[in-house]
């Protein structure tokens, strides 16, 4: 199975929007440089098919890629059907999938939207086992 990026986004704080820019560097065992939630834990990188955005563009939310908190956004892979310890290869990045979806403590701003939000259950998310520098275009491969 093979996708591509469409966006890769970060944000300074937890529990905001994240910002689409041009590339990102990731860091073995740590994450994305410069993301908040990068660090010495299982949730080092978020990622959300842009199809699962589609759905909630259906609903009639004006919403786009990094408007969930995912760091990378992708497209043509079905991320929240890949078992825990699948592999993937993201331009030069190496990734783990550690969690398929997060349970939502305190109901975001997309939630009181539209009734729903799909990062909770379609979100995954992954450890950086080699880093290396990622853009959007880049090919998402699963090993």
């Amino acid at each position: 199975m093979t996708g591509k990026i469409i966006a890769v986004n970060v944000s300074l704080n937890k529990g905001e929007r994240k910002t689409p820019v041009p590339e990102v560097t990731l860091r073995e065992n740590h994450g994305i440089e410069g993301d908040a939630h990068a660090g010495d834990w299982h949730r080092q990188v978020s990622l959300l098919a842009q199809e699962s955005i589609a759905k909630m563009v259906a609903m009639g939310l004006d919403v786009k890629e990094g408007d969930f908190a995912e760091n990378i956004t992708t497209e043509g892979v079905d991320l929240v059907h890949l078992p825990i310890g699948t592999r993937m290869q993201l331009g030069e990045a190496l990734l783990e999938v550690t969690q398929i979806g997060k349970e939502c403590h305190n109901r975001c701003a997309i939630y009181y939207q539209a009734g729903d939000c799909v990062m909770p259950k379609e979100g995954i998310f992954a450890k950086v086992l080699k880093g290396g520098v990622v853009r959007p275009g880049d090919a998402v491969a699963i090993l």
